[in-house]
């Protein structure tokens, strides 16, 4: 069974960016789409964007469009997430998912 694991997390400055990825492992991802989601502290899992496996076809949140980016490298199977003009409400676990498979999570943390 394919695993999930998210890198890339971090502390950074309100307005600065980071880009997140999520590795397949184990097995390629199957044609499912790939979504991320965030948990902030205290709150329920928010959704955040999607991307299709093929076609480069992607989705958001309205409170990410215009800043952050889905994309992936199929060779790679690896999806990223490039987050820009991050702001502090912006802080949370961010998770990817595909299919039935969650990966672990990585943590953003932005300061203002």
């Amino acid at each position: 069974q394919v695993q999930l694991i998210e890198s890339g997390g971090g502390l950074v400055q309100a307005g600065g960016s980071l880009r997140l990825s999520c590795l397949a492992s184990g097995r390629t991802f199957s044609t499912n789409p790939t979504d991320w989601f965030r948990q902030a502290p205290g709150k329920g899992l928010e959704y955040v964007a999607s991307i299709m496996y093929t076609g480069g076809f992607t989705n958001y949140a309205d409170y990410v469009k215009g800043r952050f980016t889905a994309s992936r490298d199929n060779a790679k199977d690896t999806v990223y997430l490039q987050m820009n003009r991050l702001q502090p409400e912006d802080t949370a676990v961010y998770l990817c998912k595909s299919g039935p498979v969650w990966g672990q999570g990585t943590q953003v943390t932005v300061s203002s």
